[in-house]
């Protein structure tokens, strides 16, 4: 399955099969409501809070990913200018991978679609034409999307690094020769590190 969204109320699903999405319920690390992600690019550093009350499974997930080093490495894959980036997908690791979108944690989780609206800063999670299909895939919004909000799990936002995000989403992209596309950054956008820190440590 490949992770998209729904944008101007239009199903626009890549590649993704109708299968029957099992949602798992991995062992997940302890929270910290106090704790913050810091996202690492070369373009520079993102800092993000999280929806503890409106997606704390969600929360939960995105947190033990990144405690365990899930998201190093990986890239923002998929950008579509004034609307999104997206990463999160563990075949990105290979710079040679070029048909990315359907990777995973190998479990899906439920989904909590909750009130927070989708604006600039705001992060959630993608996932296929089933609401249930979200695992470690996540984008990071470049814009007010109204049409998402109520259909993907908002479960944190940007606090600092506002201006690294609006960097990353204006540079240039070239078409997916899978997808058919032009949603993929001419460079590798790579995600060095996402670690989950106390907001005083984050922020000093």
């Amino acid at each position: 399955m490949r992770y998209t969204f729904i944008i101007m109320a239009l199903a626009f699903i890549i590649g993704c099969e109708n299968k029957t999405v099992k949602v798992t319920e991995p062992e997940m690390l302890p929270v910290n409501t106090n704790d913050v992600a810091v996202i690492e690019t070369k373009h520079g550093k993102m800092i993000a809070e999280f929806f503890h009350k409106d997606a704390p499974k969600t929360v939960a997930n995105f947190q033990t990913l990144a405690k365990k080093g899930f998201y190093d490495g990986t890239t923002f894959h998929r950008l579509v200018r004034s609307f999104m980036v997206q990463g999160g997908d563990p075949l990105s690791k290979d710079p040679k991978n070029l048909d990315l979108g359907s990777g995973g944690p190998g479990y899906s989780i439920k989904a909590e679609f909750n009130n927070q609206p989708h604006r600039l800063g705001t992060l959630s999670m993608a996932r296929s034409s089933h609401p249930d299909s979200a695992g470690s895939q996540f984008f990071i919004c470049l814009n007010r999307c109204a049409d998402l909000d109520n259909q993907y799990t908002a479960f944190g936002k940007l606090i600092t690094g506002t201006n690294v995000l609006k960097q990353i989403g204006s540079l240039p992209t070239k078409m997916n020769p899978y997808s058919q596309e032009k949603s993929t950054p001419e460079e590798r956008l790579v995600i060095e590190r996402i670690t989950i820190v106390p907001r005083e440590e984050a922020l000093k």
